[in-house]
């Protein structure tokens, strides 16, 4: 089996070739990493039919619904490729330009990160996305899947190896971690001078571990702990429909809806409504139902599972909803500050001072007003597909697509400018 050191000195081999490539060839890439995609779709499809018999009964049905994939998925992936083709290049891009009074020329310009790491669990799809994103943005990856989808990525990663070849650049630009020990995982973190950038895209532990272990840079991506609150003066309809599409639509992912928080001018009318929808329209049409953790004062209101002290600070991840009621958007905003991942969070409201309030205070990477926080993903955003959210607030914050996978450095034009003062005649200051 090839080491995770060979993996990583291979990607920063392969890098040069993809420095030099045109915009024209990265996207003649992609496109026939697209091509690759769809037809090895069968091949796929085996491998993830052999991880999903290994996985289940030991990860939950929405995790299984993660890691499953379909003709439909690998086509949407495939199309995710090629929609990272069709967007714009970031490498080369001038971001800011000034021109001194001594006439130099100073250009601050986007370059590619060199070799992106990312850490990620069971979701086959990010396989794609990754390698896509990091392609368009000049980098090589290094991808390190979870045990659970080791066979589906292991499948994906050499269909994207053969568009690569056949479009003329190395195939080592796109990796997988051939070992899903926690070893190859603390390797990735702490390969400095291999890895310029660490991303992590997974679970509260996987992240956390990233955070607290790298060596190497690394973005830390958020466990969502999203929250929706229904103002005094919301919409109950608009309320209603926001709230089942954050939880139910994809309970499984980073952002779908944790927690929702209830005026009390409005929750005795409002809570019977949302069980019915949730709880019990769901439960009679043969769909999972939602189970409500509700703290007293909502209790008092509807049926439901008494909230323990955990549960206002808990991913589910699952078809669960905690459920509190307040009294003002101040007191919403200050739960949300003791409790938020700073993911995404939204209002529901016709006040457009309490909406102002909201958005202005709630420090997290997308705020919503009037809308899901299942829009929080580069697709919907106009990125394309992405890389992960990240909820810090240095260098990126929010979904990472292309822009945010590169830095850039400072290109100077001159015309034997040389820096006046007897000291630089002498020697070389740093300053």
């Amino acid at each position: 089996m090839i080491t995770t050191h060979d993996i990583l000195l291979a990607a920063r081999g392969a890098r040069p070739a993809l420095q030099r490539a045109s915009t024209e060839a990265k996207n003649a890439a992609l496109l026939a990493m697209a091509d690759a995609l769809e037809r090895n779709a069968a091949a796929i499809l085996a491998a993830n039919a052999q991880d999903m018999e290994a996985a289940r009964g030991h990860i939950s049905e929405v995790m299984l619904d993660r890691l499953a994939l379909t003709e439909g998925r690998i086509a949407g992936m495939a199309e995710g490729v090629r929609q990272v083709a069709a967007l714009p290049d970031p490498v080369g891009q001038v971001l800011r330009e000034v021109k001194r009074p001594n006439g130099l020329v100073i250009r601050r310009v986007a370059v590619p990160m060199g070799v992106i790491a990312i850490i990620y669990e069971s979701r086959p799809n990010v396989t794609s996305d990754a390698a896509a994103l990091a392609v368009k943005a000049g980098s090589a990856c290094v991808l390190r899947g979870g045990k659970e989808a080791f066979r589906s990525a292991n499948a994906i990663v050499a269909a994207l190896k053969e568009g690569l070849t056949a479009a003329g650049l190395p195939a080592d630009l796109v990796n997988l971690v051939q070992d899903t020990s926690r070893e190859s995982a603390r390797e990735l973190m702490t390969a400095t001078g291999l890895v310029d950038l660490l991303i992590p895209r997974g679970g509260a532990g996987l992240i956390r571990s990233c955070v607290e272990n790298a060596t190497v840079p690394c973005v830390e991506t958020g466990t969502g702990i999203c929250h929706v609150y229904v103002d005094a003066e919301a919409d109950l309809d608009m309320a209603l429909n926001i709230i089942n599409n954050a939880k139910t639509s994809r309970p499984s992912v980073c952002n779908a809806e944790e927690v929702c928080l209830v005026h009390s001018a409005v929750a005795e009318r409002f809570l019977p409504r949302l069980r019915k929808l949730l709880t019990d329209d769901r439960a009679a049409a043969g769909l999972v139902p939602v189970e409500l953790r509700l703290d007293q004062r909502a209790a008092a209101i509807i049926s439901g599972t008494p909230a323990g002290e955990a549960d206002f600070d808990t991913e589910f991840l699952d078809y669960i909803l905690a459920v509190k009621v307040v009294d003002s958007v101040e007191e919403a905003i200050a739960h949300i500050a003791a409790h938020s991942t700073h993911h995404s969070d939204a209002i529901v409201t016709g006040d457009e001072a309490a909406a102002g309030q909201f958005l202005a205070l709630v420090d997290s990477a997308a705020v919503y007003w009037n809308a899901s926080t299942r829009f929080t993903d580069g697709g919907e955003f106009g990125l394309g597909c992405e890389m992960g959210i990240s909820t810090q607030k240095l260098h990126a914050r929010g979904p990472m697509g292309l822009a945010e996978l590169c830095t850039y450095k400072y290109i100077i034009h001159g015309n034997g400018q040389v820096r006046g003062g007897a000291a630089s005649m002498l020697q070389t200051p740093c300053h």
